[in-house]
Parts: C-alpha cells; structure tokens; sequence
C-alpha cells in the first residue's frame, strides 16, 4: 500500500496545488468571477439584439404607413402634377421662340430704319432748304406792302415784347407761359451747348445772353436770332436757329465786333429848339458817355434858328469834348425825307450805318447795339417799333417825374407805335441802291412808307420788332384849322390816339358824370 502516492492524487479538472501547500486563490475561489462576467456580456448582447429588433420593426411599420399613404393618394393628384409640368415646359418654350422672334424683329427694324434714313436723306435736306429759303433766314422774300410783313417778338430772359396786344394783352409780358418759356428756353440751351464748345475757350451762361427775336410763320416754322455778350468783351456771338416744325437746327453763327462800328445818327430840324436841347442832353449820355461810337449830322432847315441850335451843338462839344458832329443847314421849308437824304449823301467816309430818327425819339445804348446787330451791308435793314409814351400830365397829374424815369413800358404809360417807319437802322450803301427818299412826294409820313415799301420790294431782308430802348416822348400836336376836313380829322385822330389810352380818355370823357356819382356817394355816407 502506498499511502504518500494516494494522498498525491487529485480529481481531474481541479487546479493544481503549489508544491509548499500554501492556500493560493487560484483555486475554486476565482471560479465564480470568470462564470458572472461571462453572464454579463451575454445579457448585454442579447439587450443590443432585442433594441435592434425592435428599432426594425419601428422602420418597418414606418415604411408600410407610407406605402399605404402613397397607395391611399388619389390617381388624379399625379395626374394634374403631371399636367402641370407639361405645361411649365410648354411655357418656356413659347418664351423661348417668342425671345428669339422679337431679336429678328428688332434687327429687321434696325435694318429697315437704315435703308429708310439713306433713301430719305436727299429727300429731308431738299425739304429743309426750302424751307429755309421761304423764311427769309439768309435772303428777304419781296412783298407787295407793309401790311404783309410778319414782325417779330423780342425778348430777354425775363421778357417778351409783343405787338399784337389789342386791349385785352400787354406790350410786354414779364410772366412767360409755360409753353412759351419751353420753347425759348430750348432755343437757348441749343445755343448755349455749341458756344461752350472746348475750342471756343469761353463759358457761356444764360446770364450772358443779350437779346433775341422770333417769329412764327404757320408755313414754315420758327425763326430765332440769339444774340450773346460777355461783360468784358465788346463783340457779340450771334446765333440764328431755325424749327421747320422738325427738331431745331442750326442756321448761321458768326462774332460780330460792334466796338468797329459807327452809327451816323441823322436828325431833320425846323424850329423845335426846345426839344433839340433835351434830345442834345439825352444824346450826351446815351450816345457819347455809355456808347461812345456815333455821330451826330443835325440838318437845318431856316437860318431863324440857326444861332441858337449852333450855340447848343457848340456847347456839347465844349462840355464832354466830342468832335463828332456835322451840321448842315438848307434855306428851304422843312421837309423830313428832303432832310435826312441829305445827311446820308453828305458823309462821304467809309460806309456807316445810319440811324434816321427825330428830336422827340429817346433810345438807350442796349438800343444802339440793337441797331448794329439787326443789319447787314446788302442783307438786312432794321426797322424798330419804338414804343409811344402817352401824355404825362394825362397820366401822372401833378406829379410828373422826369423824362428818364418816363421811359417806362407799360399799358397805362404808351403803345407801340407799329404804323410809324420813320426810325429805321440801315448801311448807307442800301440806302444809296435803293434811291433813298423820294424827294417829289409830300406829307411826313407818306415818305417814310414810300422807302419802307421800296425795302420790301428788294431782295434785302427786313427786320420789324418792338425794341425795349427806343420810345417816342409825347409832345403837342397843333391841328390847323386852315387844313382841309379830312386833313383835320385825320390829325384829330393821331392826337387822340397819342393823348391817353381807352381807360383814360374814357374817365376824361365821362369826368361830370363820375364827379355827379362821388359826390352822391358821399352824401349818403354823411346822411346814413
């Protein structure tokens, strides 16, 4: 028997013993460890197994519900969708044929506009030329009497003079109208955008501008002579513009140097010292103080006067010391033509401008270049509207001012007196072509008319406007009763015209009666 191999032995599947017979932990004691942790990771798998069945089934039951939410959608929504981007397709197809349709039309246009501007080219240009040659812009059309004459209108920036003013209107509207104002307007920016070219070194501003006339033919279109001035410069930019009832096209431009041209200022005398002497002193200062390019040839006709109008004419050229003076003196009676056909031939220097006028006629020196613009050697003649200055007693009573301050254009104050062509502006080489005055036809006025007409029957052009600086003071008109009836009637009328206007011969014809009315009224104030 072998005791020590018995106890030796050990079941199997048991861990072995350390050899010292120590008690270790690796026996049966660190079994029950190993089994739980084993347990514990089976129970966490079959936890993750379960959550994943159960997220599954949720995602299948989610994707049924919207099959069967899709199959329960009627047929006809899938239907109409489908319409719906049949036609959206449709759509933008016609708006793609429509683009491309409207880019031919367009070039087609563009083609057509060309070959229509390059046929009717020649055609416009020949239209507007005859155009301008029948409104007299280079060229005056000759007309059978002074009554076919179109005036023009003058105008600054601020105002227009007018001739036809009738009762109801004024001789100057200071308020343009808005359609007015568009058009003259339109004229000036035109000419304001071609003077302030780069080339021409200067700036222009409608404060530049000087003055201008117009005039509308129905026919034809409209006629505008701009005329522009710096304060420093003495010459003048003048601009002609021509509206064929077409877009406005420039005419004619040119700089004109009055500081070069003379005005030989003529004046026929008789008797009238007295309104020599204010004409003389009016003389001083427009003439030689503001303007200082003129002459004075004074005609006289009788020696009874001759002392005292030499003494006056003397006494200026003493007084501001001018020189330039002519006075020519005819033993013969007065006639006004006879008078300044001899003071135009008897200059016989270079070719002056002339200026005929009277001792009652006042201008300004704006007037004098008026007179220098408007003319033309063999092309224009200048016959102002001077504006006629009622009776001032009639007019202001007691309290007259003086003459300068009389010079005012107003209803109440005078008329433009647009029936009178004895003030008139011409180079004396036209003067000379036409034949001047005809010296065999009698009565003031009717020699005015007489070369007025001869101007008109010419092929010079000739410029009818009001001017704002030239005015016809009032003075006495004696009707002889040695005169014949009509004769006498006749001058009864012009004084009647010249004495007052409408209102105010009216208020003298009718004094009694509106005294017998004032004085009715104030009785019943003072009973009442």
């Amino acid at each position: 028997m072998e005791p020590n191999r018995a106890v030796s032995e050990r079941p199997s599947g048991l861990p072995m013993m350390p050899h010292d017979g120590a008690l270790h932990t690796e026996g049966p004691f660190r079994i029950l460890p190993s089994v739980m942790q084993k347990r514990w990771f089976l129970g966490r798998r079959a936890v993750a197994a379960l959550l994943f069945c159960l997220v599954l089934l949720l995602y299948r039951q989610t994707c049924r519900s919207r099959s069967q939410t899709r199959s329960r959608r009627p047929a006809g929504e899938d239907a109409f969708e489908a319409l719906l981007q049949q036609h959206e397709q449709r759509y933008l197809q016609h708006s793609r044929n429509l683009t491309r349709r409207i880019s031919q039309l367009k070039a087609e246009l563009q083609k057509s506009t060309l070959e229509l501007q390059e046929q009717n080219q020649s055609e416009l240009e020949e239209f507007l030329q005859k155009q301008l040659r029948r409104a007299e812009v280079f060229t005056g059309e000759r007309l059978p009497n002074e009554f076919a004459v179109l005036p023009f209108e003058s105008f600054t920036l601020r105002r227009v003079y007018q001739l036809e003013s009738g009762l109801a209107r004024l001789p100057v509207e200071s308020v343009i109208g808005q359609e007015r104002r568009n058009e003259l307007n339109g004229a000036l920016e035109a000419a304001l955008h071609l003077l302030n070219q780069p080339q021409l070194r200067r700036v222009y501003s409608p404060q530049h501008f000087y003055e201008g006339i117009f005039r509308t033919e129905r026919d034809k279109g409209t006629l505008y002579d701009l005329t522009f001035r710096e304060n420093s410069v003495p010459d003048f930019r003048r601009m002609v513009f021509f509206r064929p009832f077409a877009p406005l096209m420039k005419v004619k431009e040119e700089l004109m140097d009055a500081s070069q041209i003379l005005i030989n200022i003529i004046v026929p005398l008789a008797d009238a010292v007295d309104a020599f002497r204010q004409f003389v002193q009016h003389f001083s200062d427009a003439c030689i103080r503001q303007d200082g390019r003129t002459h004075l040839t004074v005609v006289l006709f009788g020696s009874e006067k001759m002392h005292d109008v030499k003494g006056i004419v003397n006494g200026m050229s003493r007084r501001i010391k001018f020189r330039n003076v002519t006075l020519i003196r005819l033993n013969e009676a007065f006639s006004r033509g006879r008078g300044l056909d001899v003071g135009a031939r008897a200059w016989k220097r270079s070719n002056v401008l002339l200026l005929f006028c009277d001792v009652n006629t006042r201008f300004s020196a704006e007037f004098l270049n008026s007179c220098r613009m408007n003319t033309e050697p063999g092309q224009r003649v200048f016959y102002p509207v001077m504006f006629s200055l009622y009776n001032p007693e009639v007019i202001y009573g007691q309290h007259v001012p003086s003459a300068e301050d009389q010079l005012v254009i107003r209803k109440d104050f005078g008329f433009w007196k647009d029936f009178d062509f004895g003030t008139t502006c011409q180079y004396r080489s036209d003067f000379i072509n036409t034949g001047g005055f005809d010296v065999s036809v009698k009565g003031g006025a009717t020699e005015d008319v007489h070369l007025y007409r001869k101007f008109l029957h010419s092929s010079l052009m000739v410029v009818r406007a009001p001017s704002r600086g030239l005015f016809h003071v009032w003075h006495p008109t004696v009707c002889h009763a040695q005169s014949s009836s009509e004769t006498f009637k006749l001058c009864l009328q012009d004084k009647a015209l010249n004495e007052a206007s409408h209102s105010q011969l009216g208020q003298i014809l009718f004094h009694q009666q509106i005294n017998n009315h004032l004085h009715k009224y104030k009785q019943h104030n003072i009973n009442s």
